[in-house]
């Protein structure tokens, strides 16, 4: 994936004027509609329920009373996406995110968060995904350098030459490569945003950095190099986390002492 750097991003704003900020102040370069690509996330997520299997209902309302309380959360705006999760069986511990925000929790994951907090500080992940238009930065950057600018202005339909190509570019036309992973950059930015979303909620923060311990012990410490991963190692998310936890931790305090105690029973 050929990346924009920011001299390139800033001539593009210049010059297009499609820049915007996201939650966590950093310059984004966004060129598709919300409605585009909230259709695409539709689409995509209507694909996914039909070729996965998904797990019982027990599941699903466990991950659904968890991610709502965080929804819940959110300003009236963001509030009025479709939000839906849904849970599907697979042993790979994966979680993923749509325009639009439609999300996904493998069963495999429900192994490794073994707490309410746990899998709060992974759908608080997904929802900052969302919040912060990953998939449209994504999708504008790669067709920007690699697709050329015409073919956003053609994109008019889903099924034109260039709804197609935007499509491929998501991650959302192979049969199982709905989603493809997002950036460093964007998962960092999502563990942020994700500890102040379930903090805020009444989520305990700190066991976002007991997930990530599990899932280190689960591995055994193996991943690919920083450098050759679309993901940070699992330390380095640790210590994003902990940077910011005295922040999550004041906003965890005052929603307790609010009455936000989210109680959603595990399956």
């Amino acid at each position: 994936m050929r990346w924009l750097r920011p001299l390139a991003i800033t001539a593009l704003c210049a010059s297009i004027a499609a820049c915007t900020t996201s939650p966590t102040g950093r310059s984004q370069l966004l060129l598709l509609s919300d409605s585009e690509l909230n259709e695409m996330g539709r689409q995509a997520f209507t694909q996914y329920q039909q070729e996965l299997p998904t797990a019982d209902q027990a599941s699903h309302r466990y991950v659904q009373c968890i991610a709502d309380a965080i929804v819940a959360e959110l300003p009236a705006q963001q509030q009025q996406l479709d939000w839906q999760i849904r849970v599907f069986k697979s042993e790979q511990p994966n979680a993923f995110a749509l325009p639009g925000g439609y999300m996904g929790v493998n069963t495999g994951m429900l192994d490794i968060a073994t707490s309410q907090d746990q899998l709060a500080s992974v759908i608080g992940h997904e929802i900052g995904h969302v919040l912060a238009n990953h998939a449209n930065e994504r999708a504008s950057t790669e067709s920007a350098t690699s697709l050329g600018l015409s073919v956003i202005s053609s994109t008019s339909g889903m099924q034109s030459a260039g709804g197609q190509q935007l499509m491929g570019v998501l991650g959302m036309g192979a049969q199982y490569g709905i989603v493809l992973p997002f950036s460093r950059a964007h998962e960092s930015e999502a563990d942020v945003i994700g500890l102040d979303l379930m903090a805020q909620a009444g989520f305990d923060p700190r066991e976002s950095v007991t997930l990530w311990e599990n899932m280190q012990a689960v591995s055994g410490g193996a991943s690919p190099p920083p450098w050759m991963s679309t993901h940070p190692g699992q330390g380095q998310r640790i210590e994003g986390l902990q940077a910011n936890m005295d922040r999550a931790l004041a906003r965890y305090e005052q929603a307790r002492s609010s009455g936000r105690t989210p109680n959603c029973p595990r399956p």
